[in-house]
């Protein structure tokens, strides 16, 4: 995921009160996603619909976790609006996927 390349660029530009707390949790986040995605990819229906849920609370979380760190000034405008914008487009696509499967 191209949106995760961008993350990884943005992380160490972090502000260092936040970078190893905050960060590393928006980190962790990315990471469980595209896990999730992953595993529903290779899942049968029953699965692939847990999987598919695990990641879209992952995703909310992280636009939480997003916010909080522009809130707190951590995160730049432009940085937090670009990330923000393609995490929507991954929401959309992850409800689209598991409207399909119902």
């Amino acid at each position: 995921m191209s949106i995760y390349k961008l993350w990884h660029g943005i992380l160490p530009n972090f502000s260092k009160d936040s970078r190893y707390t905050l960060g590393n949790k928006i980190d962790s986040l990315f990471l469980e996603v595209i896990e999730n995605i992953v595993k529903a990819g290779y899942s049968d229906k029953v699965e692939k619909q847990i999987f598919l849920k695990r990641a879209s609370v992952k995703l909310d979380l992280l636009k939480l976790f997003l916010q909080i760190s522009w809130e707190i000034k951590s995160l730049d405008n432009k940085k937090y609006i670009n990330l923000s914008e393609k995490l929507n487009e991954i929401g959309k696509m992850l409800g689209g996927w598991i409207k399909s499967i119902k």
